[in-house]
């Protein structure tokens, strides 16, 4: 393995997924500097700047990036697709931590390793001085920048869960994430991600990942279940968003006055 730049910050979320170590993160959608600067600062191991739902490209991911620096969290970008264009970009600006969404197969998610990776390990296009290397100042960035770097899989359909054990073989894949959302949807229940059939798949793949030496994780709206699904072998889990905090905060704190 090739000597750790001594300048290179290690990436402590990445670390902690080897070690299967417990992490609990938050969705960020609201694409604002001021919500990002907030919760980065929170407390949190881990926080998900949505790429792919949420009114975010690569400038106002570079602004959150920002203002998320020297916060407790690490800022994790989930890219609108697995596409080497946007991953690279994302990269460069600075997200060391991607979550790739719908992926389906090994196929694709050594093509999201590979897009993540510089050549000879991968397609990364190379810009000399990004701010992913501190425009210049990190010595053997370019050689070294895979040490650093966390690709996390998104799972989101019953034909990628039958791909657990194949998905989780591909080296360069730190984590396996499974959408409830899209999961149930597949399912045939929309909107109902509790449903006993998806709740059934969800344990089952994460049992799954964790047996093929992968660290899993989810997504929760309810805090109340995240303690449960961390009982069951998920290891790096989000306890809902920041839109959801505003959003049913301030409804309940109208609520409060406006009682029928």
């Amino acid at each position: 393995m090739p000597e750790w730049p001594g300048n290179l910050p290690r990436n402590a979320f990445k670390q902690a997924l080897s070690n299967y170590q417990r992490q609990i993160g938050l969705w960020c959608g609201l694409s604002s500097t001021i919500a990002a600067e907030i919760i980065a600062g929170a407390g949190f191991d881990w926080i998900v700047i949505d790429g792919e739902h949420a009114p975010n490209d690569i400038p106002s991911l570079l602004a959150q990036l920002q203002a998320m620096r020297g916060g407790t969290a690490e800022p994790v970008f989930r890219v609108p697709w697995n596409d080497a264009v946007t991953i690279k970009r994302a990269l460069d600006v600075g997200a060391r931590s991607l979550l790739v969404p719908f992926v389906q197969n090994a196929h694709e998610a050594r093509a999201a390793v590979s897009a993540a990776r510089y050549p000879p390990l991968g397609i990364r296009g190379v810009s000399v001085a990004p701010r992913a290397n501190d425009y210049g100042r990190v010595r053997g960035y370019h050689r070294n920048a895979h040490l650093d770097t966390c690709v996390l899989v998104q799972l989101e359909s019953r034909a990628a869960l039958n791909e657990i054990e194949a998905i989780a073989a591909v080296d360069g894949v730190d984590g396996i994430f499974l959408g409830p959302s899209d999961l149930a949807a597949d399912f045939g229940h929309l909107g109902n991600p509790k449903h006993p059939d998806v709740q059934a798949a969800i344990q089952d793949a994460g049992q799954r990942i964790r047996a093929a030496g992968k660290s899993a994780g989810t997504l929760s709206g309810n805090v109340d279940d995240v303690e449960d699904l961390f009982d069951l072998g998920f290891n790096f889990t989000a306890a809902g968003s920041d839109v959801g905090l505003l959003a049913r905060t301030a409804e309940n704190v109208a609520a409060r006055f406006h009682k029928s």
